[in-house]
C-alpha cells in the first residue's frame, strides 16, 4: 500500500513545481488546488481521513476562493488562455482520483490504523503549537498583502483624482 503514498507525493511535487514556474497567476492557482488535493491524499494514505477532509474543505475550498478573489483584484494582463491550461492539472487530479477509487475498493485507509480527530486536535495544540502559530502568522501576512495590493491602490487612485 506504500505506492498510494508515493503516487500522491509525486503528484504533489510535480504540481508544486508547476505552481512556482507559472507566469500566469490563474494557472498557478490551478496547480495549487492540485497540490492541496495531493496532500489530502497523502494524509488519507497515512491513516488520517479527518485531516484529509480538513485539507480539502479548508485549503482546497475556502482558502483557494480567497486566492482567486485576490488574483481577480490584481490588474489584468492581456493574455489569451491556452487550451493546455487545464490539461496537466486535470491529468494529475485524474491520477489521484483513480488511486483513491482503487484504494477504497480494496479496503479503507491504506495505513490500516485510523487517527481520530481528538488525537489530531490534541497534537496540534500541544506538540505542534509552534507550527500552527507560524501557519496562522503566514495566513495573516497573506491577508495583509492582499489588502495592500487590492485596496490601497484604489485609494491612491481616488486621492490622485
Amino acid at each position: 500500500m506504500n505506492w498510494y503514498f508515493y503516487i500522491s507525493g509525486i503528484v504533489a511535487v510535480i504540481a508544486a513545481l508547476m505552481v512556482v514556474t507559472r507566469a500566469n497567476a490563474m494557472q498557478a492557482l490551478l496547480y495549487l488546488v492540485t497540490v492541496f488535493l495531493a496532500i489530502a491524499s497523502v494524509f488519507w494514505t497515512l491513516g488520517a481521513p479527518f485531516l484529509a477532509a480538513l485539507q480539502i474543505i479548508i485549503y482546497a475550498g475556502a482558502i483557494m476562493v480567497l486566492f482567486v478573489f485576490v488574483v481577480m483584484m490584481l490588474p489584468e494582463r492581456a493574455e489569451r488562455p491556452r487550451s493546455m491550461t487545464w490539461a496537466i492539472p486535470a491529468i494529475l487530479v485524474l491520477v489521484l482520483l483513480v488511486q483513491f477509487i482503487l484504494a477504497v475498493g480494496t479496503k479503507g485507509t491504506p495505513a490500516g490504523t485510523v487517527i481520530s480527530s481528538k488525537a489530531v486536535g490534541i497534537s496540534l495544540f500541544t506538540e505542534y503549537v509552534i507550527g500552527v502559530e507560524l501557519a496562522s502568522l503566514l495566513l495573516l501576512a497573506g491577508l495583509i498583502a492582499a489588502f495592500h495590493f487590492g485596496v490601497l491602490p484604489e485609494r491612491q487612485e481616488a486621492a490622485d483624482d
